[in-house]
């Protein structure tokens, strides 16, 4: 049997260089970077005083205020780019009890709801646990985002929840893509979000050493493959795409912005934080996501690099890179977009 083709047709963005998919990508397109000072907490007791801040964001300008108030800031934002990805597709789940039963949804966090943890602990210590707000772990748990876009758009397909850290919006995008493909879903919404801004995270990264200090040039300070990088900049946003049967897509007239060629997927089996020398392992993901594709090394114009500007990070995708494209390598563009929305 002939293998179901998936296919993008909405996609939605909250990032710290716009609240929707059309100012981040003019932003992207323009080269401006979104990082900036901390606006959110004080951050006299931590040592990295920038991030990727999102500006202006009101979650009642997406959700009621009653919805908007039991939800975490990261389920908020996911909320944002899965309504304007919703918007873009054309589809109504109003329209169809079907339909509501073949969409379903998978995102991605590498933290969950970070403030309303932190939180959380504070008043424990302040105010004591009978005053620890009720709400406390429905914001905290990291499956809360999907879990409300299912009650949010009425929807009650396979509805799942990845946590793989820096991987984890990419690995919801194939794992939502492997559902269509098996027949488990017409419709999948894939993608993810975070919003670690606080003071607990920034601290903690500060203590692993993992986060650039260059609190003096906010606008230069992520820097992927710069000889000079001093580790990553810590941002919050989300991105939603709305993944669709390519018949179904085709029958109901939506608009194809491009299609899901191959997904790969491999683990290195190394350490807890740093890459296995000589990039094998991301070697192994890129050509099984070539394999599935039925696509040469050479096919590839352009590659969106993992490019944390971290050291261990770059020198490591640098390798793998070389070890799965081979010639190609040498040609093939690459660039990281982190250096203006921060990771």
């Amino acid at each position: 049997m002939e293998r179901r083709r998936v296919v993008v047709t909405g996609l939605g963005v909250v990032s710290p260089l716009g609240l929707d998919l059309a100012s981040t990508w003019s932003g992207l397109k323009e080269g401006r970077s979104g990082i900036g000072q901390i606006a959110s907490f004080d951050t006299s007791n931590v040592k990295t005083t920038i991030a990727g801040e999102l500006h202006d964001f009101d979650p009642e300008n997406y959700l009621e205020k009653r919805e908007a108030r039991r939800l975490d800031r990261y389920s908020q934002i996911f909320m944002a780019s899965a309504i304007e990805a919703v918007a873009m597709s054309g589809l109504d789940f109003t329209s169809s009890e079907r339909l509501r039963e073949r969409t379903g949804a998978v995102a991605g966090a590498g933290l969950g709801g970070s403030d309303s943890f932190q939180e959380g602990i504070l008043t424990l210590h302040e105010r004591g646990a009978d005053r620890i707000n009720p709400l406390t772990i429905t914001k905290i748990i990291a499956n809360m985002s999907v879990g409300y876009a299912a009650i949010h758009f009425g929807f009650v397909g396979p509805t799942n929840c990845t946590i793989t850290a820096c991987a984890a919006s990419a690995n919801a995008i194939g794992d939502a893509t492997e559902i269509i493909r098996r027949g488990a879903a017409d419709v999948m919404l894939a993608g993810g979000a975070e919003a670690g801004i606080c003071e607990f995270v920034i601290g903690a990264f500060n203590s692993a050493r993992a986060i650039s200090t260059r609190n003096d040039d906010p606008q230069r300070a992520c820097r992927p493959f710069d000889a000079e990088r001093d580790g990553f900049v810590m941002a919050e946003g989300s991105a939603v795409l709305v993944l669709e049967e390519r018949e179904h897509a085709l029958a109901r007239g939506a608009k194809i912005y491009c299609e899901i060629a191959g997904f790969g997927m491999s683990a290195d089996g190394f350490h807890v934080t740093l890459p296995r020398p000589g990039g094998v392992g991301a070697a192994r993901a890129m050509s099984a996501a070539l394999r599935q594709a039925g696509l040469a090394p050479e096919d590839i114009d352009y590659i969106n690099a993992h490019g944390t500007s971290t050291v261990a990070n770059d020198s490591t995708e640098t390798a793998a890179i070389k070890l799965a494209l081979g010639d190609a390598a040498r040609t093939v563009a690459i660039s990281s977009t982190k250096s203006m929305t921060g990771h």
